[in-house]
């Protein structure tokens, strides 16, 4: 099964951008909150408890929300904002945690492995939710166990706003008769294919021989049958501000032409974000760099909410740069590096109110991934 020692913790904020609504307006409190794209053709972001119970949930289209759930509370909401309590509760979880990951903007997983020694695991992590609690007005919940599966399928278990510990011991009867679902890496597809051949249960999936798994659903079988009984490998990656992606370009010749400068700046912010996407990554810190024809190299940089669309990067990339441009000397060279990065990429569409849009950069996307990263490109990015 499990090393008997390893100590993982997944925390998970919950219902989150409620949670931040409610925060500043507590007349939400109690009432079903759908928050997304405001127009029909919108999708939903996230929801109250209390809409789920119509039957609404994210990925969902408005229209469709708004009919199952006529006296719903509709918000655009404010990526910017949610960006800022994510900070929040991440920074209180850096003060105490000896190792931690983001898993997203609402996520973190813990290793805590040792701490036992000094606090006791489970008395450690229920005075972190305390403290989460309590100085950012948020309800978060946790699970606690041997891994990184088991835990966050705990933490499921134990909302809304709830705490569960499973020892090594406890997996197999605790994992036993829930639902497949609860699986992380079972998708809609699986979970129908499973459901097709009789499997409901996590005990019944565990049951069945690994090579059988591996026949019936590719590569991905034998992960998902060694989660099934509970064992997980995967370590807490350490989590920093400072993983990012970065590209910059050196000129042959130091120029001072503005539209060539502001098209090589368009063109690496179209690239980097292509690259964010296509690793289902978002970030909330932009910087640019110019470097003088005399050597001189000067940076500035600014946080956002987290995204991964050129627009809104670029947008950000070029009033930096026109803050950051004020000597009128030659420049010899330009960055752009994206920061404080988390996985994400299903918030891309969250509070983007035409489909349109969102459906532009699947199409430049996929042809991208066909023909390269060159293949499509917007006019600006030409240089």
């Amino acid at each position: 099964m499990q090393t008997a020692n390893k100590q993982i913790v997944h925390l998970d904020l919950d219902t989150f951008f409620v949670s931040v609504e409610r925060l500043t307006n507590s007349k939400l409190i109690g009432r079903p909150v759908i928050i997304g794209g405001i127009s029909d053709r919108g999708v939903v972001a996230s929801c109250s408890y209390e809409a789920r119970q119509y039957g609404v949930h994210s990925a969902m289209p408005m229209k469709m929300a708004r009919n199952l759930c006529g006296n719903a509370v509709v918000i655009r909401g404010d990526m910017d904002r949610y960006s800022r309590y994510s900070h929040l509760v991440t920074d209180i979880i850096a003060e105490r945690a000896p190792l931690y990951e983001k898993a997203s903007i609402d996520e973190h997983y813990l290793d805590i492995t040792g701490m036992d020694r000094f606090f006791g695991c489970l008395q450690w992590t229920k005075e972190l939710r305390r403290t989460i609690i309590k100085e950012t007005g948020l309800p978060i919940s946790f699970g606690l166990s041997a891994n990184k599966t088991v835990s966050k399928i705990a933490t499921g278990e134990a909302k809304p706003n709830g705490e569960l510990m499973v020892e090594v011991m406890d997996i197999p009867p605790f994992l036993g008769p829930l639902s497949i679902r609860k699986i992380p890496m079972i998708g809609p597809k699986t979970y129908q294919l499973l459901r097709s051949m009789g499997v409901l249960t996590i005990k019944t999936l565990r049951e069945i021989p690994p090579n059988m798994v591996e026949k019936v659903l590719g590569k991905n079988g034998q992960e998902l049958w060694k989660k099934a009984n509970g064992i997980d490998p995967t370590p807490v990656k350490p989590y920093s501000e400072q993983k990012s992606m970065s590209a910059e370009r050196t000129f042959e010749q130091d120029t001072i032409d503005m539209q060539m400068l502001n098209n090589t700046l368009a063109a690496m912010v179209e690239k980097l974000a292509f690259q964010l996407r296509k690793e289902q990554k978002l970030t909330s810190v932009v910087t640019i760099k110019i470097r003088y024809a005399n050597f001189d190299t000067h940076t500035v940089q600014k946080k956002l909410g987290y995204t991964a669309f050129d627009h809104v990067l670029l947008k950000t990339a070029k009033e930096l740069f026109a803050k950051l441009y004020d000597r009128r000397m030659l420049i010899r060279l330009v960055g752009v590096k994206f920061s404080g990065l988390v996985h994400g990429a299903q918030q891309l569409n969250l509070f983007e109110d035409t489909p349109e849009m969102v459906n532009l950069y699947l199409a430049m996307d996929n042809i991208r991934k066909l023909y390269g990263v060159k293949a499509v490109r917007k006019a600006a990015g030409f240089y």
